[in-house]
C-alpha cells in the first residue's frame, strides 16, 4: 500500500519477503530494457523460499534457488551489444515472466537533483528537441519519487522507448548525453534518470554511513546535524511550521518547508525510496549534477561527495565504474567587489573530488542565469559532459579537461599563474581583456585585478593597488564575469590559490534548520 503526502510517497511492506504463488522482478527488467554490454549483467528478483528459478538469455540458462527470505540473483555473462531485440525469461515450477524487446548496449544513470532533473521541453529550443526526439534504440527509465526511511525493494516505472511524448518530461542533461552516446556509438543506450530536485547530498546516502563519516575532519559536527532529523524533531518542526504560516509568516523565513525537510532532504531518504532498488543493475557509469542544496556547507562537502561517489561504487561491485559530474553554474547578482562565496566554495569541493579515479568535471560557469538558477543551455552541458564518457571510456581522441590551475610564481609585483589540461591554447572570450581575477596581498584583502596571456598556457595578474602580491582568485563568485578559455571551448576551472579559512568552515551543518 501506498501513502501519499505532498511530495513523498512512504511504501509500506516493500521488500518484505511473503507467501506467494509466481516469481516476481523488479520493474528495473521490464519490456524495452537495456542490459550493460561486455559486462556480466545481475538479475534478481524475488519467489517462495527454496523456489528453484530459472533465467534464460541470448542462449545463457541459469537456475539457482530463492533463500529463506525469497531473494534470490544470478550474472549474465558479458556480451556485445546487440540490437535486436531478445526475451529475458525467468521462470519457477508455478509460474514464467517473459521481457520483451531487450537490447544489449551502454547503460548510464543519470542522477542529482533539479539541473540534472530539468526536463527537456523547459530547455533552449524545446521544440527542436522534442520534434527530433525518435531514437527507438534509446531506452528511458524514470524513477518515481518516493522518500523513506525503509529500503525499499521495487519502483513505480516501466523502460520506455525514447519518442518526442515519452522525452517531454525526462532529464534534458541525461537525455543529451545519451544522444550523444547513441549518436557516436551507434548501439542502444539505455538511461536511468534517478533525480531528485532541491535534493540534499545526505539524502542520498544510508543513515549508517553518514553516522560513521561523522569521524571525518570535515565533518566535526555530524551528529548534531542528523539529530535534526529525527522523527521528534521533524514532528515538532512540522507544528511549528504550521504555526507560522498561521501568524502570517513574521519574521525570518523558515526554510525548507517541512514536507521537502520529510523528503528530499532527510538523511538517507533518497538512498532508501530510490536508489536502493536500482543497486546493482548493470550499467556503464553515473553522470551527476547537484549541489546547490547544500550551498552553505561546501566545507563538508569536500568530505560527502567522495563519500558517495565511493560508496555507490562498492554497493554497486564493478569497480571504479565512471563517475561524471557537472559543476555548479554561476547564480544569483554579480557583486562589485571581489570577495567571498560559498557557490565558490562548494564549486571548489566538487573540483576537489578529481582526486578520485575515472572522475570528471563539465564547468558550466558560463552557462548559468543570475535570476534562474534553472539554466536552460543544457545542450552546452551535455557536450561538454559527454567528452569525458567518449574519450575515457570510448576511446575517442578529444579534450576532456578544462584548464585547471596548476603553480604560481610572483615575479615582483606581479603574479605569473601557470595551466594544466591546457589541449590548444588559452583564449580570451569576446574581447581581448581576461576578465574574472582577483589579487591580494598579505592583508587578505582581494582587489579586481588586470590579467594578460604570456603563454599557451600562463597568464600574469596584477593591480596597482597590491605592489606585494600574495594570492590569486579567479572566478570566486556566485556569479563571475569570467571569459579565459581553452581555445576548444572549455572554460577555464575557478579556482584559488591561498589556502585561508573559508566561510562554511565551523558548524554549518545548520545552515538548512
Amino acid at each position: 500500500m501506498v501513502f501519499k503526502w505532498g511530495v513523498v510517497a512512504f511504501v509500506l511492506g516493500a521488500g518484505v519477503a511473503g507467501p506467494r504463488a509466481e516469481v516476481v522482478l523488479p520493474n528495473l527488467f521490464s519490456n524495452h530494457m537495456v542490459l550493460q554490454r561486455n559486462l556480466p549483467n545481475p538479475v534478481w528478483g524475488k519467489a517462495d523460499p527454496g523456489e528453484r528459478v530459472t533465467v534464460e538469455f541470448a542462449g545463457q540458462k541459469y537456475e539457482t534457488v530463492a533463500d529463506a527470505q525469497g531473494d534470490w540473483r544470478i550474472k549474465l555473462s558479458a556480451m556485445p551489444a546487440n540490437a535486436k531485440p531478445q526475451i529475458l525469461r525467468v521462470s519457477s515450477v508455478q509460474s514464467q515472466v517473459s521481457i520483451t524487446d531487450v537490447l544489449v548496449g551502454e547503460v548510464w544513470m543519470c542522477s542529482g537533483q533539479s539541473n540534472m532533473g530539468w526536463a527537456i521541453d523547459n530547455i533552449n529550443d524545446a521544440d527542436m528537441e522534442v520534434a527530433t526526439a525518435d531514437y527507438p534504440h534509446i531506452r528511458l527509465l524514470q524513477v518515481p519519487h518516493v522518500g523513506t526511511q525503509e529500503p525499499q525493494f521495487n519502483i513505480d516505472a516501466q523502460w520506455k522507448l525514447c519518442t518526442p511524448e515519452n522525452v517531454k518530461g525526462f532529464t534534458a542533461p541525461g537525455y543529451l548525453f545519451g544522444r550523444q552516446l547513441h549518436t557516436v556509438l551507434k548501439v542502444p543506450v539505455g538511461l536511468i534518470y534517478n533525480a531528485w530536485g532541491g535534493s540534499d547530498l545526505e539524502a542520498w546516502l544510508p543513515r549508517k554511513v553518514l553516522e560513521e563519516a561523522g569521524q571525518d575532519e570535515y565533518l566535526a559536527e555530524w551528529d548534531e546535524y542528523l539529530s535534526t532529523y529525527t522523527d521528534a524533531t521533524l514532528a515538532n518542526d512540522a507544528v511549528e511550521y504550521e504555526k507560522w504560516l498561521a501568524a502570517g509568516k513574521p519574521g525570518a523565513k523558515r526554510w525548507p518547508p517541512v514536507d521537502v525537510r520529510t523528503a528530499q532532504k532527510r538523511p538517507a531518504n533518497i538512498y532508501n525510496g530510490k536508489l536502493h532498488p536500482t543497486i546493482g543493475y548493470g550499467m556503464k557509469g553515473v553522470i551527476w549534477c547537484q549541489g546547490e542544496s547544500n550551498i552553505g556547507r561546501a566545507y563538508e562537502y569536500r568530505a560527502l561527495f567522495p563519500l558517495l561517489i565511493n560508496s555507490w561504487r562498492e554497493w554497486w561491485g564493478q569497480g571504479d565504474f565512471p563517475f561524471y559530474w557537472i559543476q555548479l553554474a554561476d547564480h544569483n547578482d554579480e557583486k562589485p567587489e571581489p570577495g567571498e562565496s560559498y557557490w565558490a566554495e562548494l564549486r571548489e569541493a566538487q573540483t576537489m573530488a578529481l582526486q578520485l579515479p575515472n572522475t570528471g568535471e563539465a564547468v558550466v560557469i558560463d552557462l548559468g542565469e543570475a535570476r534562474d538558477i534553472h539554466y536552460r543551455n543544457k545542450q552546452t552541458t551535455a557536450a561538454r559532459l559527454v567528452r569525458h564518457a567518449l574519450a575515457k571510456d570510448y576511446g575517442y581522441k578529444i579534450a576532456t579537461e578544462s584548464p585547471r590551475f596548476q603553480s604560481m610564481e610572483i615575479e615582483g609585483s606581479k603574479a605569473v599563474l601557470t595551466f594544466d589540461h591546457v589541449a590548444t591554447h588559452l583564449y580570451a572570450f569576446d574581447v581581448p581583456e581576461v576578465k574574472g581575477f582577483a589579487i591580494a596581498g598579505a592583508d587578505k584583502t582581494f582587489v579586481w585585478a588586470e590579467a594578460r596571456m604570456v603563454g599557451k598556457n600562463t597568464v600574469e595578474v596584477w593591480s596597482e593597488k597590491v605592489p606585494e602580491p600574495v594570492a590569486v582568485r579567479y572566478g570566486w563568485a556566485d556569479n563571475p564575469v569570467v571569459n579565459l578559455y581553452d581555445r576548444n571551448s572549455l572554460p577555464v576551472t575557478p579556482f584559488r590559490t591561498d589556502d585561508w579559512p573559508v566561510g562554511t568552515m565551523g558548524k554549518k551543518t545548520l545552515y538548512r534548520r
